[in-house]
């Protein structure tokens, strides 16, 4: 299969690209020549375009699409998640359609449903948080909704998979910004980090993504996670431990935490770009806040299945093994 994706040069995208290219030619979007060599190691060919621009002539004989890419950072104007997370969804799916590809695979995340609240065995039935106090919750939920609404039976198929807390060889975003906690001093468990979680290693995420392609119901959402409940600390502490960071013993309860956040953003607003929060009211809750996810859903409409329970993948990554 011809493939376009988005994201090839991040975590998820590169991995999708690696692991999948024996089987699909991959186009990846890319925006510059550092991501063109990213691109090119994991064995996908560069296509120079980007966000909110990707254009027909670029998605020539695509049969399908993955996206992959998204605003992911902790902190930016609402504009800017706004415009890279739902505008640029959209201008996708137009492309997409006037190109005559048939299949849309969005890659998209439990935060879409999360206001603050814990979230306990929760499914694909609970309501999309389209009124979220942040963000990237909030932009995630309307891309969805963009996607599952742009579909049409045989003509144009849209299926969503949504991991939650991706881990795994070639991270990009945790072990960095745990190294630079830790060594400025500002990492701290929130609540002894005892909040229970689901998470999704890397190379379940792409399996999930791999069924997306030809198998589930056309215009619906599909959790992929690793099939296991663990606390925060466990998967945390194991992640740093295999790449030999030692985790202080700090912690602090959640009320504070968040109410640090609260203040740190204020400032933020206040000062303008030149003060980026420490933390954010989205990290301190998520963090915060039980997560575990039910994938009866995937399990029997997909076939999904694990193919990495968490203690093997955490021995792989301490033994450098990907």
């Amino acid at each position: 299969m011809k493939i376009f994706i988005t994201g090839a040069s991040g975590f998820v995208g590169g991995a999708t690209v690696a692991q999948l290219k024996r089987d699909h030619e991959f186009l990846c979007m890319s925006r510059s020549e550092a991501a063109d060599a990213k691109i090119k190691a994991v064995g996908g060919a560069p296509v120079r375009c980007s966000l909110g621009d990707v254009r027909e002539e670029h998605l020539c004989g695509v049969e399908a699409i993955i996206h992959s890419a998204a605003y992911v950072e902790a902190w930016g104007p609402w504009k800017i998640y706004w415009d890279m997370n739902v505008a640029a969804t959209k201008q996708l799916l137009a492309a997409a359609k006037a190109a005559g590809v048939k299949r849309f695979v969005h890659i998209g995340t439990e935060a879409c449903l999360f206001h603050g609240q814990h979230m306990r065995d929760i499914d694909e039935t609970a309501p999309l948080a389209f009124n979220a106090p942040y963000p990237y919750s909030r932009t995630k939920a309307f891309a969805e909704q963009a996607v599952r609404d742009a579909n049409e039976p045989g003509v144009f198929e849209t299926v969503v998979i949504r991991p939650r807390f991706v881990w795994g060889p070639g991270d990009q975003t945790m072990l960095p910004e745990l190294r630079k906690l830790v060594k400025s001093g500002g990492f701290m468990w929130i609540n002894g980090g005892t909040a229970k979680t689901s998470t999704s290693h890397i190379d379940n995420v792409v399996e999930g993504i791999r069924l997306g392609l030809t198998k589930g119901r056309d215009g619906e959402a599909y959790f992929i996670t690793d099939d296991e409940i663990v606390t925060m600390r466990h998967i945390v502490s194991g992640i740093a431990g295999a790449d030999g960071l030692e985790l202080p013993d700090k912690h602090a309860p959640a009320w504070l935490v968040g109410a640090l956040a609260f203040t740190l953003e204020k400032a933020s607003r206040l000062f303008g770009s030149s003060f980026e929060p420490m933390i954010t009211r989205f990290a301190a809750d998520i963090m915060a806040r039980d997560c575990t996810i039910n994938i009866a859903k995937a399990k029997s409409e997909l076939g999904y299945a694990p193919l990495v329970p968490i203690e093997e993948g955490l021995a792989r990554m301490k033994e450098g093994d990907t």
